[in-house]
This record gives structure tokens, sequence and C-alpha cells, in this order.
């Protein structure tokens, strides 16, 4: 009972303003910004993308990559740090144990996010521009894991970080828990990723993102927040 008590009196962002931390009553200074764009990479965001077709529908209904877009040229031009993180592999996955499990099982066996082949470069809309940084490493989930994301926002003096992505439910909700315990002010854009159905959407924005980050769209972003 205690434990359910002292859960109860725990504030989480809502979307609205409700639970807003007291060192957040302010706008992002853009100088301490960076935005995180994790796996926009042709396998995923084209058509004719190895994985696609698993999430061109949510890409659709959120208009992620139109978003997206809108965010990075306008936080750009703010001076935000723009960050990319690709997940890439050797021909022969030799980065993966001979049998993965679950989602990287996947990748393998699709034969996904090779760093030789067109499925795992960036895509053409969101091709990093001079300043702009590609972490380096990425051969899992989290973002910060095998890579040095830390590293990079370390050095820039980054204090907020503001997630989009593939997928909402796996590696931007990684990331986003990384942040989090990293001490980082994390923000994700709940119409900027997506995930592989309606349902794994809903479920990650609406109940997973508010305990460990300021779920928001792209335009409370823009509008309020930058």
């Amino acid at each position: 009972m205690q434990c359910a008590r002292a859960w109860k009196g725990v504030r989480v962002w809502d979307g609205r303003g409700r639970g807003r931390p007291r060192a957040w009553m302010h706008a992002l200074e853009p100088s301490k910004t960076a935005v995180v764009l994790i796996e926009y990479q042709n396998d995923f965001v084209c058509e004719g993308g190895k994985l696609h077709d698993g999430v061109k529908g949510v890409m659709e209904t959120t208009g992620m990559l139109g978003n997206t877009m809108n965010v990075v040229e306008k936080a750009r031009a703010k001076g935000c740090t723009i960050v990319h993180a690709p997940i890439t592999f050797s021909d022969d996955y030799r980065e993966l144990s001979d049998e993965p499990y679950g989602i990287l099982a996947g990748v393998k066996e699709g034969g996904a996010f090779k760093a030789s082949e067109w499925g795992g470069k960036i895509c053409d809309d969101l091709a990093p521009q001079d300043g702009d940084v590609v972490v380096e490493g990425k051969r899992g989930l989290d973002g910060f894991a095998s890579t040095n994301l830390d590293f990079v926002l370390r050095q820039n003096n980054i204090e907020n970080v503001v997630l989009g992505g593939f997928l909402t439910n796996c590696c931007v909700e990684s990331t986003m828990r990384s942040a989090y315990e990293k001490g980082y002010n994390v923000v994700t854009l709940t119409d900027c990723c997506a995930a592989l159905s309606e349902e794994e959407q809903k479920a990650s924005v609406e109940k997973t993102y508010p305990m460990f980050s300021r779920p928001m769209t792209s335009s409370e972003l823009l509008e309020n927040e930058l």
C-alpha cells in the first residue's frame, strides 16, 4: 500500500501541460537541444525498402515523414543540433550472433540495414546536412548502447533530447528510456514515429512515453517549445 500511495504521487507528462517538471516551465534552448533521428533509412522509409510495408500504414496515419522533415528544417534553422542514428550491419551480419533472436533475428533474416546497400542508407528526404552529426556504431535497439551518442551530446552541451523515428515501441522507446536514465530532458514526438501497427503505436505513445518523456506532436514542439 505504501508503494501504491507513493506511486500515485509521481507526476508524468500528459501532453497537455499537467505534470510538467518545474525546470521545464520554459521553452527549450536551441543551443542545448538535439533532435535525434532514429533509423530514417530507406529500408523503413521508402517504397522497396525491406521493412517498409510493415510501417507504411502507421507512417501514413501519423504523417511522420513530412512532420519530421518540417521539424528538422525549423530546428536546424533555430540552431538545434541534428543527430542521425542509423543502424547498419556488414553484409554477413558478423556484428550479430549466429542465431540472433527477437527483432534482430528478423532484421538478419530479411537482409535489412546492410551498410553497403541502398536500404541501409539514410533516406534522401532527411539526408545529413553540414553541421549535422551521424552517430557511429548502432547495432542494436538503444541509440546509446554501442554508439558514441552520449559522447556527442555531452561534447555539444546538449541537455534536451527530442526523439523521432522507428520503431515507436522499439528503438525510439529504448533510446527514450536510456536518455531519461542518463539525465537528459526527453521529448518524444508522437507524430514523428511509426510502429508496425496502430495498436502498438497507441500503446507506446499513450502509456509508456509519458513515464519517461514529454510526449507531444511536432506542432506543439515548434509552437510552444522552440
